[in-house]
Parts: C-alpha cells; structure tokens; sequence
C-alpha cells in the first residue's frame, strides 16, 4: 500500500518537474498603445447635434424608425437625460427617444 502511494507521489512529482514555468508573462502595453481618454463633459456635446436646438412640447419633429423616416410630435422633452417623450403620426403609443435620433422640421 505504502508503495502505491510513493509511486503516485513519485510520478506527480514527476509529471510537475516536466512542466515548462510560467515564468513568461504577458508583456505589458506600452504607454503609447493606450487610447488616450476623452473628457466626458466633452462627448454628450458632441455626439447629439439637436442638444443646442431648444425643443419644446408641441414642436413637429422627423426621427427615423426602423430605416424610415416619420413624422412626431414632441409630448415632453429632458434635456439633461437626452431623452424627449414623442407621439409618432399614426399611432397610439408614445415612446421615448434620444435627441439625437431627432431633427427639428
């Protein structure tokens, strides 16, 4: 019995001497290969153009839904989510769109 167990212990042994080390690690980036980051006050400026268009509740608006364009109607609008409630021509329900998805007529 005492045998068995040293040659198990023997061959483990054996089995992790064979093993190459993972000494190698992964080379770090370089400093110049990260993307520089942006500033996020500068982005949400950017990315919706109908952020500096003032809309309000009432306004007629053009937004494109599943590749084509309709025509709504603003129901309320949040400027500082970038988010507007509208009403679609057409439809019952109201649903709620990012500014950016829309353009003033």
């Amino acid at each position: 019995m005492t045998t068995k167990i040293f040659a198990v212990l023997a061959l483990a042994l054996l089995i992790s001497a064979c093993e190459p080390t993972s000494s190698e690690t992964s080379p770090a980036p370089s400093p110049t290969v990260q993307p520089a980051a942006t500033p996020a006050s500068t982005a949400p400026a950017e990315a919706s153009p109908v952020a500096n268009i003032a809309i309000k509740a009432g306004d007629k608006v053009k937004l494109t839904i599943n590749g084509s364009t309709v025509a709504a109607t603003i129901v309320s609008s949040d400027e500082k989510a970038g988010k507007a409630v509208i009403k679609v021509a057409g439809e019952t329900k109201e649903r709620t769109v990012s500014l950016s998805e829309i353009v003033k007529q």
